[in-house]
């Protein structure tokens, strides 16, 4: 008998070229294969097999006009073991992504799924679409024809690479057989490994209740006939015995008899109608038949399609249930002990029909199985801010940005991602599904921008407000802009196109505070202070230092900065030549007894007591400033070169154009 050949090759991953093993390495696993066999071998290591990269070529957004280059994928997103969440604006191609996979994967509920005309990118006639699967040791003996192998330090590890191409040829769509192994030397996969590789797909919308429901080939009975309780135990089985003896009762019943074979002397209503069938059947067929009522034939099948899924005590639960409970029977198969094959879920809106409570909650216990590699696409703050950072997956512009640490300018030792994680709540999360951020340090410019824009728009210096534009202003309530901005920042190329950017402040005082009739002697006497200018020459040369400062640390690939040079925001708004006067009115609209002639010193004298309301003084403002309010004020026209307030001007251009 002749010995099996086995061809080893190593994937560097890195720059995913192939290469041959070393000398060394055949000889350690030819070694290792006189003593035990490979697939014995790779059962007992440890590892769960997961999608590690997906690349496309031509699919969808994904795409160009070139010919296709091997080499240089449309899209090469790198997927984590465990959780993977795609989020980003509508059209931006998650579905896409989970498409791609479906495509060569087929899923668990037997969806009939093939490539259309659509998915070709614009005019092209050629489509690609590749996976790449590792850390296969448990299920490397499923596919021992298609399998290569790579080195990790010590370790070899399994891996496999599958392959799909569609043509289009004469207005047909000519599609290929999955291959397997690397470039020009895959072949064909056959249909038993492939049932290794179906996922687990919850479409989105889903219609929880009607899958649910007890009918002919039920979404319920295929996930309950595919588990380990019933595959392959169509004749042995103890529902079939228990089913046998419910239809043995039904058809006694009917014969007016209980289920010992004994008459029913109360009950002969059931003998009756089927004595009246079978009279009308005789005279209608034959003398000699008999009748027989029964519910169905017992098999498994049909046993499994009459089950229904519901919550015990549960009276008319809502689709927010009905979805939860769904979600908890389709994940059943992904626990199967004695499953070898790939354990992948996509999830497409995740959030559908979950409240957002409801959506953490999933989330958080999505988070947890490590062991199950789960891919959703999402459109939820709530749901994104409750994601590790490192999981969260960006699509732009036809492109993928993953957010894990190799990617972003992050610093994990410095507890970027930590912080992060902890204040990247609801409000803040809204920043993954804009077209563009403008960061700001307080409620008062949150305020105000989006009035500003909106006059900026009915004067035409930009074409969209922030509504128009998907402009999301993303309020940090503090100074951390350098690890908000990082998020943005890639290590290399591709640069993730968003434009961002940070509206702050010098923080430069225009006055300083001197204590006068200081009495030493009196501790408990309160010091009394004077408001002194500060001249001029002295805060431009301040603030000119502190604004290089901050351009020279936050402007980096499509981050920039836009610093208020003069003071504070509210100082910057009292000295401009437009907004000045209502800044002014509004200031003695708030507080009755300050003095009218001198009102540069009294905001002043507020901002050092911080005893200025700000988000009251800037919704005032606002009012005045937004085109939409009744009280807006339409002599206003903003000057782009307004030096008190270009800053802002400057910062809503920048994310709006």
């Amino acid at each position: 008998m002749a010995k099996k050949q086995y061809s080893f090759r190593r994937l560097h991953l890195d720059d995913e070229k192939l290469t041959p093993l070393s000398h060394s390495d055949l000889k350690m696993l030819l070694k290792i294969h006189k003593t035990i066999t490979i697939n014995r071998l790779l059962n007992k290591l440890g590892g769960v097999m997961y999608l590690k990269i997906l690349k496309v070529w031509n699919f969808r957004k994904y795409g160009s006009s070139e010919e296709i280059d091997l080499n240089k994928p449309n899209l090469c997103l790198h997927l984590k073991k465990g959780l993977n969440v795609l989020i980003g604006e509508n059209d931006s191609g998650k579905t896409a992504i989970i498409d791609a996979i479906k495509l060569v994967l087929k899923t668990h509920s037997f969806e009939w799924i093939k490539v259309d005309e659509n998915d070709f990118y614009k005019n092209t006639d050629r489509l690609r679409i590749e996976l790449v699967f590792d850390d296969m040791e448990k299920e490397a003996h499923h596919f021992n024809e298609w399998v290569e192998y790579h080195r990790d330090g010590d370790r070899i590890h399994p891996y496999l690479t599958l392959s799909y191409e569609v043509y289009k040829k004469n207005g047909r769509i000519i599609q290929s057989d999955i291959n397997a192994g690397s470039y020009n030397q895959g072949k064909a996969l056959k249909a038993e490994a492939k049932e290794y590789l179906k996922t687990t797909y919850l479409k989105p919308l889903r219609d929880a209740n009607f899958d649910l429901t007890p009918k002919q080939n039920s979404r319920l009975s295929q996930i309950l006939k595919t588990h380990a309780a019933f595959n392959n135990k169509d004749k042995n089985h103890r529902l079939l015995d228990l089913f046998i003896e419910f239809n043995t009762n039904v058809s006694l019943y009917f014969e007016g008899k209980d289920s010992q074979g004994n008459i029913i002397p109360d009950d002969s209503k059931g003998k009756e109608l089927k004595d009246k069938i079978e009279g009308f059947a005789r005279d209608f067929i034959d003398e000699s038949i008999s009748t027989n009522f029964e519910v169905t034939p017992a098999n498994i099948k049909s046993i499994l399609e009459k089950l229904a899924l519901k919550i015990q005590d549960g009276i008319n639960p809502g689709l927010g249930t009905l979805n939860k409970l769904f979600m908890a029977a389709e994940l059943l198969h992904l626990e199967e002990s004695d499953w070898s094959g790939l354990k992948l879920c996509l999830i497409e809106e995740l959030e559908a029909h979950l409240h957002p409570q409801a959506q953490m909650k999933v989330i958080e216990s999505l988070q947890k199985h490590n062991d199950i590699q789960i891919l959703i696409t999402s459109h939820s703050p709530n749901l994104t801010s409750k994601v590790h950072l490192e999981n969260l997956i960006l699509c732009h512009s036809g492109s993928v940005f993953p957010l894990g640490k190799e990617y972003t300018k992050l610093d994990v030792e410095n507890g970027d991602y930590l912080y992060l994680e902890r204040f990247l709540d609801v409000t803040k999360s809204n920043l993954f599904f804009a077209k563009g951020i403008l960061m700001v340090e307080g409620w008062s410019e949150e305020i105000l921008l989006p009035a500003i824009a909106k006059l900026l728009k009915k004067q035409g210096v930009i074409t969209k407000d922030f509504t128009d534009a998907g402009i999301a202003v993303v309020n940090v309530a503090s100074a951390e802009f350098i690890r908000f901005s990082k998020i943005f920042l890639r290590n290399k190329e591709p640069l993730i196109p968003i434009p961002v950017a940070i509206i702050t402040d010098v923080d430069v005082r225009a006055f300083e505070r001197k204590v006068i009739n200081e009495d030493k002697a009196d501790k408990a006497k309160k010091n009394e202070y004077d408001y002194i200018k500060i001249d001029e020459e002295i805060i431009e040369e301040e603030s000119t230092r502190k604004v290089i400062e901050k351009e020279d640390e936050f402007n980096s690939q499509n981050v920039r900065v836009f610093v208020t040079k003069h003071w504070t925001l509210e100082y910057s708004l009292l000295k401009s030549p437009v907004l000045g006067e209502y800044s002014k009115q509004v200031l003695c609209d708030m507080h009755k007894n300050i003095n009218k002639d001198d009102i540069e010193k009294e905001l002043a004298i507020k901002l050092f007591n911080k005893s200025l309301c700000k988000t009251d003084f800037a919704y005032k403002l606002a009012q005045i400033i937004d085109p939409s309010s009744e009280k807006h004020d339409h002599r206003i026209v903003l000057q782009e070169d307004d030096r008190y307030i270009s800053s802002l001007i400057e910062g809503v251009k920048y994310v709006c154009n």
